[in-house]
């Protein structure tokens, strides 16, 4: 480690060697005449000697030369004065390595050059030995390395857009999502959940770009249920309110019994038959399913909250804890997780400001569900 910044150093003190050496070789060229006044009065020269050999009348002598001369007075003014290097060029040189030594000399002192080095191979290894200390960033960078070693298989890249999209990153969890749909073309869920991205990314409105994914997913599905659901909801917005609410009844009926999602429906379906239109689009509206979630990061939720027991002065922990909680839709178990932590933390204004924070992310996730 020593060594590297040794290296560094050096380094900084040649760039700035090099700099100062280019700057002098400017000033140098500066100083250089301009050429153009020489090509001027070249050019007086070369009028003078033509009229003198009858190749250029008196008449156009005169106005030749008069221009010439015009362009000549004019470079004249144009010329910029020399720059002058002014004191000792060794002071800038000294003063800019001094400052790579300086920095140095403080890393040397308050830094930890005795720290081994941690490679991001090898911080992957720790973490993939011990998923549940890993943080939710962490798992998504877990996920990110397997799809890489699992190149034709689709399933860590819909877990890992799934992770990013309960981490707020939805750009990343569209990337994954795209990945996944070149390797898996036929696959009807992959721009279903794209599409729901696309309108959690547009505040709940569904965009052309959305509504081509769901019908692309249902021309592969034709039952997959979110496709159906926001190409019913696309109809209502569009004016065609029985038509979409006929697609809503249907996909009502063919939804399983046991399933989280028809009360919602049945309460928006009875909406629109009241008011004859949909309600306000809420931006939190599209949210991240719940089954890909759940399998990302159960593990990690789990072993979190194992840790917590045995060692509670963990802050980001707990802010992770609640946050992951509400992810998975358990809504006691995130409750338990903020009393405690608060509990906990009753006279630290920077922890609880954090915890209030996540508590405020997770009731948006568990409305958007």
């Amino acid at each position: 480690m020593i060594g590297f910044w040794v290296a560094a150093a050096l380094l900084a003190a040649g760039a700035a060697a090099l700099m100062l050496h280019r700057a002098a070789r400017g000033g140098a060229v500066a100083r250089a005449p301009d050429p153009q006044v020489e090509i001027y009065r070249r050019a007086l020269g070369e009028i003078d000697d033509l009229a003198e050999r009858d190749l250029l009348g008196a008449e156009e002598r005169r106005s030749v030369r008069a221009e010439a001369a015009r362009r000549l007075l004019g470079a004249a003014d144009r010329e910029t004065p020399p720059i002058s290097a002014s004191g000792r060029p060794t002071l800038p040189l000294a003063a800019c390595a001094a400052v790579a030594i300086g920095a140095v000399g403080v890393y040397l002192t308050t830094g930890s050059p005795g720290l081994a080095d941690q490679p991001f191979s090898a911080r992957l290894a720790d973490w993939k030995a011990n998923p549940g200390a890993a943080p939710p960033a962490a798992l998504a960078a877990m996920l990110e390395a397997v799809a890489n070693e699992r190149p034709d298989d689709v399933t860590p890249l819909r877990k890992l857009a799934a992770l990013d999209l309960g981490l707020g990153d939805a750009d990343g969890a569209a990337h994954a999502l795209r990945r996944a749909m070149m390797i898996a073309p036929s696959d009807a869920g992959l721009p279903a959940m794209l599409g729901e991205i696309k309108v959690l990314q547009g505040g709940g409105a569904i965009s052309p770009d959305a509504r081509a994914l769901f019908e692309r997913s249902l021309s592969d599905d034709p039952n997959e249920p979110a496709a159906r659901y926001y190409v019913a909801k696309a109809k209502i917005s569009d004016g065609d309110t029985v038509g979409g609410l006929a697609q809503w009844r249907a996909l009502l009926a063919a939804l399983p019994s046991t399933d989280t999602r028809r009360s919602a429906l049945a309460q928006q379906i009875a909406d629109v038959e009241r008011t004859g239109r949909l309600a306000p689009a809420r931006s939190s509206e599209a949210g991240p399913p719940p089954a890909e979630l759940t399998d990302a990061i159960r593990g990690m939720v789990d072993g979190l909250a194992a840790r917590l027991r045995d060692q509670p002065d963990d802050p980001p922990g707990w802010v992770r804890l609640v946050r992951a909680y509400a992810v998975l839709g358990e809504t006691d178990k995130r409750d338990e997780a903020l009393r405690t932590a608060r509990t906990r933390y009753a006279g630290r204004p920077d922890e609880l400001s954090q915890l209030a924070a996540a508590a405020s992310t997770a009731a948006t996730m568990a409305a958007g569900r």
